[in-house]
């Protein structure tokens, strides 16, 4: 067994086949990829890693399962899956995972072609697990997979709590212990057990307010947009090829973003925090729905047509689009009285929650300082939009 001291858990035990897997390439990268990627420019002391998350995510799973009372094989693959959940991350975690999904076809919890061959397959099969079970308990398949992805999952429960803890806001700090006790299973169905309706809007209270100030900072989400446009450029110059990008640390992307023409000045804004501006900075409402609809190609087709517009370099739009405004978590289900709800459907605060996140939602055109103006009266013609551009400082 080995004991490792946590800044969030306090002492982490660990032992069998997470402990095996510790040391295996796969896990040791992510001590190299930062947890909150593009955080960390707006929450200097966000510095923490993956692999640390890893081990927290690990650690509430012994815990959730000590308390369900699941033993033997299935507790080690939850086990196993829990450690290694992340190791299908690239570079920057979230910030360069619309790359890698658009140039390989994968999410990042699809890893089974991590853990069949080399060191953790090796490691999986010495313990008598099947590494394609693992890789199912990664997504979140099966019964049990629900604790590592599912609504209700310990993921979710470490990375809160974490992230809270290393920015130094108040808002995640959410009672793991109580949610961790109030698991419970209907059927194949992971819940929260009578009398926890209150239990279960704290974590969505707690993730509304870190997508508010953390997760959706307006820098981190320029420095995100700038990140992956750099990091399609570098691909198109085949100056690496996507697998090799996908198995990247942090430092490993931004040093070939540095040694290459087309991606050196973004690399150098990243570095220095010299980044682009808002131009626009829009509210759902004032979005036409076509826009807020459009996909990764139409996005970059609305980039041209408002450089083309303003006089610009293309390079110097980037237009940043969230989507529709999601909280999956309110889907979490609760036992009240004889019934299993969802927790969207029994309580108004989550209601009030799922239209703040309508509320708080930005549509974000950004470009260089020096280009605001042009880009801004550019992109309300392009796209339809109406008097919205912002030019507070970005």
């Amino acid at each position: 067994m080995r004991a490792i001291k946590d800044s969030v858990h306090d002492w982490v035990e660990v032992d069998g086949v997470a402990e095996a897997l510790l040391d295996t390439p796969a896990v040791q990268r992510l001590r190299h990829i930062k947890q909150l990627s593009t955080i960390r420019l707006v929450y200097p002391s966000a510095n923490h890693t993956r692999f640390e998350h890893s081990l927290g995510v690990y650690h509430l799973a012994d815990r959730a399962l000590a308390h369900l009372d699941v033993t033997g094989a299935r507790a080690d693959t939850v086990r196993a899956a829990a450690l290694l959940h992340d190791v299908g991350h690239g570079p920057y975690g979230h910030q360069t995972e619309g790359i890698i999904q658009r140039r390989l076809g994968r999410h990042h919890d699809d890893v089974a072609h991590l853990l069949v061959d080399g060191d953790v397959g090796d490691v999986l099969r010495d313990h008598g697990l099947d590494p394609d079970r693992v890789a199912a308990a990664v997504r979140g398949d099966g019964k049990l997979g629900q604790l590592v992805a599912g609504e209700l999952d310990v993921d979710r429960m470490d990375y809160l709590v974490r992230d809270a803890h290393h920015t130094g806001v108040p808002y995640g700090t959410i009672d793991y212990g109580r949610l961790l006790r109030a698991l419970t299973f209907r059927g194949d169905d992971l819940v929260l057990a009578e009398g926890n309706v209150a239990t279960a809007e704290s974590l969505l209270v707690g993730r509304a307010l870190m997508n508010a100030t953390v997760y959706r900072h307006h820098v981190s989400r320029i420095a995100g947009s700038m990140l992956d446009r750099a990091g399609e450029r570098l691909l198109d110059a085949a100056a690496i090829d996507p697998e090799s990008f996908a198995r990247m640390t942090d430092a490993e992307l931004l040093g070939a973003l540095r040694e290459h023409d087309a991606t050196a000045d973004a690399a150098r804004r990243i570095t220095e925090r010299d980044l682009y501006k808002r131009a626009v900075w829009a509210e759902r409402d004032d979005v036409p729905g076509d826009v807020v609809d459009a996909d990764y190609a139409a996005v970059r087709a609305f980039e041209r047509d408002i450089a083309d517009a303003a006089g610009v370099p293309e390079r110097a739009v980037v237009v940043d689009n969230p989507g529709h405004p999601s909280m999956p978590e309110s889907s979490a289900r609760v036992v009240v009285g004889d019934e299993v709800r969802p927790l969207d459907q029994q309580s108004p605060l989550v209601q009030g929650l799922q239209e703040s996140q309508r509320v708080q939602w930005r549509f974000g055109v950004y470009a260089p300082d020096e280009h605001v103006p042009e880009v801004a009266a550019a992109a309300e013609r392009v796209l339809g939009l109406a008097g919205v551009g912002d030019t507070t400082e970005g």
